[in-house]
Order: C-alpha cells, then structure tokens, then sequence
C-alpha cells in the first residue's frame, strides 16, 4: 500500500472522516505529484523540500485558483506529512512553515424573513397551478410534491440544516413529541436540532398523506420521499426550488445552503449567542460561526444609516 493509500485510509477508519473528505484529499495530494514531480504515482514524499512546496503554490495561482482552493490544497498535503511524521515515513514537513493565505471570506446571502414566506406561500400554489394546467401525470402526485417540499423547506430553516443532512433525514430521527430532529452532519457527527411550530405543522400534513398512500415508517425509512416511494435526492430537490422561486418571482440564485445561512443570521439577529448557534449549525470551530456576526452587524449599520437622524443619510426635520 503506497504513502497517500495509507493516509487516506486512516483518515476514513482513524479520524472517521466523509468519503468527501477523502475524495478531496487524495484529489489534491494527487494533484501535487502530478504538477510537481510528473507522476501521478509519486509516492517518494521524504525527497520533498520546501522549495516544491513553494513551486506547488505558485503553479496553482498561476493556473487561476482562488485563495481558498489553494488554502484546502495545503492542509491536505500538511495532514500528509504530519501523519507521515508521527509514523517515521519522512523526516521533515516542507509544507509546515508556508507563509499563511488568509482566503478571502465573502458574507453568506441571506434570505430575508419576507422571502422565506413568499416562498413556502408559492409551493402549493406552484402545484395547484400544474394541476389547473394538466402538466402533472397525477394530482395525488402533484399533492405529495407539494406537501414533501413545503415540510422539506421549513425542517431545513427550522434546523439550520445541510440539504444533504435533511434528504438524509429518517423516521425514527424525528421526534415529534419533544419536537427534535438527530441530524447526521459533517464527518459522521451527530447533533440535535430544533423542530419550530410551523416545520411540525407541515411535516404532521405530509405525515399524513404519506400514511394515505402505504409509505412505511419502519426504521430506516427515509423522511422524504420521491414518486417511486424511494429517498429524494438533494438534487431533486433544489432543482424543485428553482421553479419555486421562479414561480414567486424571487431571486434564482437562492439555495438550500442559503436556508441554513438564514436560519443563523436570524438568531442572531433575534439576540441568539454565538456558542448556541454553533451548536446547532454543527460548527466544530466558533470561528465558522463567526462569519454569521458579520451579517448581523452589517445590518444593524443599515438600519442605523437609514433611520438614525445623525447618521449622515438621514435628512433631519425642519
């Protein structure tokens, strides 16, 4: 087994990393040997000094790659050679003393609390209009869209949650009693998330409709289903949204991940601390949360501009 098979296999059983992670790691680790030593196959790391490393950075600037995909590319490569370390594979790290790029964070779009409720208001009407016009094969399928998206996009406004996170939702993770969902996130960690009135009502109207059509509730079901009773996928779904908002006349470019970047922004504009919204965005480090405050500040300077009557854009009363 060669250095790169090794460290990836420790970081999926050791470090119980996502196969996404994993995939990326091994994408950029095999991305250096390919620029930098010719040889996809390279697996010789311990002739590695610091002036390829260097020679690895320049390369990807020059090829176009932004602050932030050359900033994942050496942590992948600095997680190799820190395991390669710890098991006297190398004898030294080249990447460990790189100058540090600091990627550029732009703000997370948020929608407004307005535009979430133009949204959920549209997909009903979105279907009843299929409906009217004959463009579904059946209404009772046009009825389950319609009740599975609207409780789709209030669970994931109400947790705060990764899309995949939610299409990866099954029944016995819900709690309707106590009004919790067990979300499976990043990395194959667990967390509890919120279930707020309005997410309850719906899922309780798809519930329903589900049990009306035989859908099981064995545990292992999936909570949202497609049209042949099988898990929705992530891609259905957005691709769903997309009409929605088109249908609402909203912005297209809006996501499911911009549901979850409302969901935060939103409390703490409602006075949430940082600490309980990493909790429940699933954010190891507070300084991923963190960005969240920046959205709320700048609000907070808009409001001031526009209705403070010393702000400078505030015309005063005569």
């Amino acid at each position: 087994m060669s250095h790169k098979e090794d460290f990836l296999r420790y970081l999926e059983v050791e470090r119980n990393a996502s196969s996404h992670t994993v995939n990326a790691y091994g994408a950029d680790i095999t991305e250096f040997c390919t620029m930098i030593m010719d040889d996809s196959g390279f697996d010789d790391f311990g002739s590695v000094d610091r002036d390829q490393a260097r020679s690895f950075v320049l390369q990807l600037y020059n090829a176009g790659c932004s602050k932030r995909s050359v900033q994942r590319k050496l942590s992948a490569l600095r997680s190799l050679y820190r395991y390669l370390l710890r098991n006297n594979q190398v004898s030294s790290n080249p990447f460990a003393n790189l100058p540090p790029i600091k990627a550029d964070k732009p703000l997370p779009v948020v929608m407004q609390l307005k535009q979430i409720d133009t949204l959920l208001e549209a997909i009903p009407r979105f279907w009843e209009q299929k409906i009217a016009d004959g463009n579904v094969r059946t209404p009772e399928q046009a009825q389950h869209a319609s009740l599975r998206d609207s409780a789709l996009t209030e669970t994931i406004y109400s947790g705060g949650l990764r899309i995949s996170e939610a299409v990866g939702l099954n029944i016995e993770d819900i709690d309707m009693a106590e009004g919790v969902m067990q979300i499976r996130g990043k990395g194959k960690k667990e967390r509890l998330a919120a279930l707020g009135s309005a997410a309850m009502r719906a899922l309780r109207a798809y519930f329903q409709f589900r049990r009306s059509t035989g859908a099981g509730t064995a545990p292992g079901t999936p909570v949202f289903l497609n049209k042949t009773n099988t898990r929705l996928t992530a891609r259905s779904y957005q691709r769903n949204l997309q009409e929605y908002l088109l249908f609402a006349g909203l912005p297209p470019d809006f996501t499911p991940h911009k549901l979850r970047h409302s969901f935060a922004t939103h409390l703490l504009d409602a006075g949430s601390d940082l600490r309980s919204v990493q909790e429940l965005l699933g954010h190891e480090n507070l300084s991923t949360t963190q960005i969240y405050t920046h959205v709320s500040i700048q609000r907070l300077r808009e409001v001031y501009a526009s209705a403070h009557p010393r702000s400078g854009n505030k015309k005063e009363d005569d």
